[in-house]
């Protein structure tokens, strides 16, 4: 268990909702646009704006050589996969049910760092996780009939969850002696290079210019997300112990749930409000403080 400082909770509060109302946001995007071009944009944007940031904080960028096939295995879990599959997800289901299943990572995170990591989790961690697993059943329930017929966008948003569980517990682990601003620049850019490449090859037919709804997505995307979103989960992955860092952000699917259903119109039922709760339940096993032995 872990207690957060005041500095961790107004990222953690700040980090929600940026990235709770991306969601719906996102899907504004995507929609009747290329989605890996989308990201693109997003990314080609979003990386000089942060490398301003940086160079503002006179934060070093550069990485000693040694150093660069770690940074690229983080690379490839925490961003990579997770970008490129998640953008092809959203185009498939609703952004609510997007974000829930993007979401399931802080279960896949405590299985790999079980399995894996060997990580010795209590009874009231692993409570944690079942409350959000059960949280996440109540949030699929009336989408089950419609996800059965779309088990591409399923299957993508659950293996882009699952490489961003591992990457989590990897940055967590990383012996990398940089700041963890410094690792989010260059895993950015590197990110940018990766989906400008596959945008060209597979979207150089249907590519367009962006609609002014298509701009708004992507430059909240470029100046929230990820200049700012991105830096925050790093910074809280890598200075809290895994469950904590990753249980912590399940209040953002709630959020892309409600705020989905405020500004496209996706229908809420009563496993919804449910789901709240658990979600809520899920956070407090793993960041309210336990009381401590004498």
């Amino acid at each position: 268990m872990h207690a957060l400082t005041t500095r961790q909770w107004v990222l953690l509060a700040l980090l929600t909702v940026v990235w709770g109302f991306n969601w719906p946001i996102m899907k504004l995007g995507v929609t009747g646009y290329p989605p890996l071009t989308y990201r693109m944009l997003c990314l080609v944007i979003g990386t000089p704006i942060l490398g301003l940031g940086l160079m503002a904080m006179k934060i070093p960028l550069r990485v000693p050589r040694v150093y660069w096939r770690e940074l690229l295995v983080l690379s490839l879990f925490n961003m990579f996969i997770w970008h490129g599959l998640i953008v092809l997800a959203v185009q498939y289901l609703s952004s609510g049910r997007s974000a829930i299943l993007g979401y399931t990572m802080p279960i896949f995170s405590a299985i790999l760092g079980a399995l894996i990591f060997h990580n010795q989790l209590s009874k009231r961690a692993w409570g944690g996780v079942a409350a959000a697993a059960l949280g996440v059943v109540f949030l699929l329930w009336h989408e089950l009939a419609n996800l059965s017929g779309k088990p591409v966008g399923v299957l993508l948003a659950l293996t882009a969850a699952s490489s961003w569980a591992m990457g989590t517990q990897l940055l967590r682990r990383t012996q990398i002696p940089l700041p963890t601003l410094t690792l989010t620049f260059w895993m950015t850019a590197l990110t940018a290079v990766v989906l400008a490449v596959l945008a060209a090859l597979f979207e150089s037919d249907p590519w367009q210019a962006p609609s002014q709804i298509h701009w708004f997505s992507i430059l909240y995307n470029a100046l929230f997300v990820f200049g700012f979103a991105h830096p925050a989960w790093f910074y809280l992955a890598r200075s809290l112990p895994p469950l904590a860092s990753t249980l912590s952000v399940m209040m953002v699917p709630i959020l892309g749930v409600f705020s989905g259903a405020l500004a496209l119109h996706e229908v809420l039922h009563w496993q919804d409000w449910a789901a709240t709760g658990l979600v809520a339940l899920a956070i407090a096993s793993v960041l309210w403080p336990s009381q401590r032995k004498a």
